[in-house]
């Protein structure tokens, strides 16, 4: 492998390692917010939550759908919570009590140093309403929606900068599903009206729900066609699983994150020559996971309950592998994936569990997702990487070695991160680093197990990392021993001498 500090693949944009919170399963209500809890905090916050999501250092994370946001009223979360409605939740088949809305949402946020990243309806609603949440979240004052914000004792305004138009328009899953056109209308017309109200947002328009949507990319180019002059990002979803049981192909399928990251990327660069424009769209993959261990167990639950345990996937240590190959993956598309959100934080598929009046605990998955996000922050350095190859059922030439490496100018910092995919033997890795001049080797962080299927729980907690990674670095040539199937983070920093 070779880095050159100078062959650069763009700026990292911090917003890459964000997350999501849906009002879903256990998400908010027994996730973030148990107001029992003996570790609430005075508006009902899970304090042993809120230190975890600081420990993932997350800058941004998406509320309030996801699905659910297609049949929302927000008008629904904010005032006196005694005056609040409880509705059927459409869905997902809930009931949602509208205890925490978007005011409380936005303390939350604070406490974990955190912007919010909101998304409008545009399912069953459109331009009457998000006008008039925007302007009640970041107009400054002296209107009716804003005095009313300030009536619910929030003087200043939220200034919420990251819009969703809807979400996952062109699934016929989706309370208020639209085609292209119509969903392409709508979204412009919404766009006009919020930046009307604050020029300074950015807006995110609903790309195809995964790779697999028979409109994928037809859908993109159409509603890029028609909204292109207001918004700014279009969204991208992708989940995978294991049901096969066939680890080599599974550890494979960030190939297809990256291939529909290309096919996007070429949708929007066609339709940005189609209209002559100056402005390029940036990528928002503002849902991304592993997800397929709950289906069978979601079907069994009783609808129209109130926070049911939905979608509580138990990671394994080959999830924590393929969520490093993704991380990677986005790494190496910084120059346009500018947001991410892995859906989502706590509960729900995600990397941070709890119990009910008990304990939270940290999933296998949140290994490589805090790694990336505390060492992943600075310039995205190309890679030239010869690693060796192996065919999969569905994959061909399957690198052996994911890598992306990040360089911290402001701390003189290079980071390099790597998965072994390979199921029976490590491998020995050379980098020439010699442009890196002076540099050190901190550290060689190692998640590994030699079971694939090993989970984190409650219990006990049988995946987490080491630090006794086999690494030297001497003139500027860096050794490494990648043991089987890990994920690996080598730290180097230059010297002061």
């Amino acid at each position: 492998m070779n880095l050159d500090r100078n062959n650069r693949i763009g700026e990292v944009d911090e917003r890459i390692y964000g997350s999501f919170i849906e009002h879903l399963g256990r998400a908010v209500y027994g996730g973030i917010y148990e107001p029992e809890h003996p570790l609430a905090d005075e508006q009902g916050f899970r304090k042993d939550v809120v230190e975890l999501v600081k420990e993932l250092k997350v800058p941004i994370v998406r509320y309030p759908g996801g699905n659910m946001v297609s049949a929302y009223n927000w008008e629904d979360g904010v005032g006196p919570k005694e005056s609040r409605p409880r509705r059927l939740e459409l869905a997902w088949r809930t009931i949602e009590t509208n205890e925490v809305g978007t005011n409380e949402f936005v303390d939350w946020a604070k406490k974990v140093h955190a912007d919010v990243m909101m998304a409008v309806n545009l399912g069953t609603r459109g331009i009457d309403a998000a006008r008039n949440l925007i302007e009640y979240t970041n107009h400054p004052g002296g209107t009716y929606w804003s005095d009313l914000r300030k009536s619910h004792g929030y003087e200043q305004p939220h200034n919420i900068k990251t819009w969703c138009l809807g979400n996952e328009m062109d699934g016929p899953w989706q309370v208020g599903h639209k085609t292209a056109y119509e969903y392409g209308r709508i979204a412009q017309e919404t766009g006009k009206a919020m930046k009307l109200v604050d020029p300074s947002i950015e807006l995110v328009a609903c790309g195809s729900s995964n790779t697999g949507m028979p409109t994928f990319p037809e859908y993109e180019a159409t509603v890029l066609d028609i909204a292109y002059n207001e918004v700014d990002y279009i969204s991208l979803h992708q989940y995978y699983g294991n049901r096969t049981n066939d680890p080599a192909n599974y550890l494979a399928k960030n190939m297809d994150m990256d291939h529909f990251i290309h096919s996007v990327i070429a949708t929007c660069d066609y339709i940005k020559a189609k209209h002559r424009s100056k402005k390029t769209i940036m990528l928002s993959f503002d849902e991304w996971n592993v997800w397929y261990h709950s289906n069978e167990g979601d079907k069994e639950i009783e609808p129209w309950t109130v926070a049911p345990p939905q979608l509580e996937d138990v990671y394994n240590f080959e999830d924590a592998l393929l969520v490093g190959s993704m991380l990677i993956t986005l790494l190496n598309h910084a120059d346009r994936v500018k947001m991410a959100c892995m859906a989502q934080l706590v509960n729900v598929i995600a990397p941070i569990m709890t119990e009910n009046h008990g304990r939270s605990w940290k999933q296998t998955i949140f290994y490589p997702y805090m790694h990336t996000s505390v060492f992943g922050r600075g310039i995205a350095i190309q890679r030239i990487l010869s690693s060796p190859k192996y065919d999969s059922k569905d994959f061909t030439d399957v690198p052996y070695i994911d890598s992306a490496s990040v360089l911290n100018q402001e701390e003189e910092e290079l980071t390099i991160f790597l998965v072994n995919k390979h199921l029976e033997d490590s491998i020995s890795l050379q980098a020439d680093l010699r442009s890196f001049e002076g540099y050190r080797l901190i550290e060689h962080i190692v998640l590994e197990n030699d079971d694939l299927k090993a989970t984190n729980t409650v219990k006990e907690e049988k995946v987490f990392p080491h630090y006794n990674g086999h690494s030297t670095l001497q003139d500027g040539m860096l050794e490494v021993e990648l043991a089987k199937t890990s994920w690996n983070v080598i730290r180097l920093k230059k010297s002061l001498e």
